[in-house]
């Protein structure tokens, strides 16, 4: 019998071919080998039947998920038990799922394809996998509040006051260091990119901010990291120039051989972003909010998650002064509304909206992340809107060619009223960014 904490998951990858543990991460306690051996076994038994055992349950309530990637790498996630009572088996079925590819794709952008697929001594692989283990861990964090992007593949935005001059500086910053991908990171999110930047692969670009997250929490001013991109390079490494501008503020650059490190950091870094200290300041007094001043949201809106479906952007936010604001504090905590904001969007997009991440998987891979509900494949049209009521509060979602908005709105407000709320969050919010 598996036995994990409720609403824990831990993360075991093996050999594909002989099953040895290569490491486990996640989890107050780790399974027993026994128990790793067993569920490895099982799906290897399956396989010499011709079956692919992809997910079970648990007794407790949990969920196992398996996947195997390049005939080289087993992945297993086991999770113990659903999220305060909200999340229903197909969620955590698809929060698992996500899991084991952002870890394959960690994987691969750190140590690249090759090394994992053609594993030559095992115990050195061990070793190397280690360098891996503080971006895994990020992404086992479940209440990792304000990223969305490992379960959207969509990048994690700021919209800064001052978008123009970011930009501007961005795109000089890049092509003085011989490069046509470059980013600004605020808080963890991306404030301004190059074009090329965006048109990385969606996966690319969350795990790219990921890692540079990583770097910052490590309290590092700079460094020269070689990355391989899992669909665009996953066999020859690029090199990802990172500084701090200031606490909060990163800028990076993805290049060749050149500039060094020290090159770029003495003679571009100030020159590019000396003159803009002021408006990295301005950028950073947005904060968590991620939106600027000039939009201003309904007191009855608790958190909201904006894609913009053409550009694989997102913003995302919990309002802290809610419960102040109505008088109500019955309300959802902080982390709970990020929870359940999270919960809304895989329930939305399992069931109504377009998984945006299929349409732009590699063929091979959709298979795989088909989650839709199988009553959903015989609608003759596609839903726009959907809406879901809890003892907790009220979820919206809204769904244009452009954008998909996920709304939490208290139980206060009534139901006829929640799609003028999410039509007007909408147009305000695109009215003065232009997102």
């Amino acid at each position: 019998m598996i036995m994990l904490q409720h609403g824990s998951t831990q993360l075991i990858c093996l050999t594909a071919s002989s099953g040895v543990p290569l490491f486990t991460r996640g989890g107050s306690k780790q399974l027993p080998f026994s128990v790793i051996g067993s569920l490895n076994g099982v799906h290897m038994f399956g396989g010499g039947q011709g079956v692919v055992l992809s997910c079970c349950e648990t007794e407790g309530g949990g969920k196992v998920v398996w996947r195997v990637f390049q005939d080289s790498v087993m992945l297993i996630a086991v999770s113990g038990g659903e999220q305060g009572g909200a999340c229903s088996s197909k969620e955590e079925q698809v929060r698992l799922q996500r899991l084991l590819e952002n870890v394959w794709s960690c994987m691969v952008l750190v140590l690249g394809q090759d090394e994992l697929t053609n594993v030559r001594n095992v115990e050195r692989l061990k070793r190397d996998l280690r360098s891996c283990f503080s971006l895994i861990d990020q992404l086992l964090e479940e209440r990792q509040e304000g990223i969305m992007g490992n379960l959207t593949y969509c990048a994690d935005s700021l919209l800064p006051p001052n978008p123009t001059l970011l930009q501007e500086a961005v795109d000089g910053f890049a092509q003085a260091a011989d490069s046509e991908f470059s980013c600004l990171i605020v808080h963890g999110r991306i404030a301004a990119a190059t074009e090329k930047w965006w048109r990385l692969a969606p996966q690319e670009v969350v795990l790219l901010s990921a890692l540079l997250r990583s770097f910052s929490a490590a309290g590092s001013a700079s460094c020269d990291y070689p990355v391989f991109l899992p669909q665009g390079s996953p066999t020859v490494a690029h090199r990802l120039l990172r500084f701090q501008l200031l606490p909060g503020a990163d800028v990076c650059v993805l290049c060749g051989p050149t500039p060094s490190l020290h090159r770029a950091e003495s003679g571009l870094v100030g020159r590019f972003w000396t003159p803009l200290v002021e408006t990295l300041r301005d950028c950073l007094a947005v904060g968590e909010r991620c939106l600027p001043g000039s939009v201003s949201l309904r007191p009855d809106v608790l958190a909201l998650l904006l894609i913009n479906r053409e550009t694989r952007r997102s913003v995302s936010c919990v309002r802290t002064s809610t419960n102040h604001l109505l008088g109500d504090p019955l309300l959802p905590s902080k982390a709970r509304c990020w929870e359940l904001l999270k919960l809304f969007y895989i329930f939305s997009t399992t069931r109504y909206f377009t998984q945006e991440e299929i349409l732009c998987a590699l063929p091979e891979e959709r298979a795989q992340r088909g989650n839709t509900e199988d009553f959903v494949l015989g609608f003759s049209h596609q839903p726009l809107q959907c809406y879901l009521v809890t003892e907790e509060c009220k979820s919206y979602g809204l769904q244009t060619p452009q954008h998909q908005l996920f709304l939490l709105i208290p139980l206060s407000v009534p139901t006829f009223a929640l799609r003028t709320v999410a039509t007007q969050t909408l147009s305000d919010i695109v009215a003065a960014t232009g997102f």
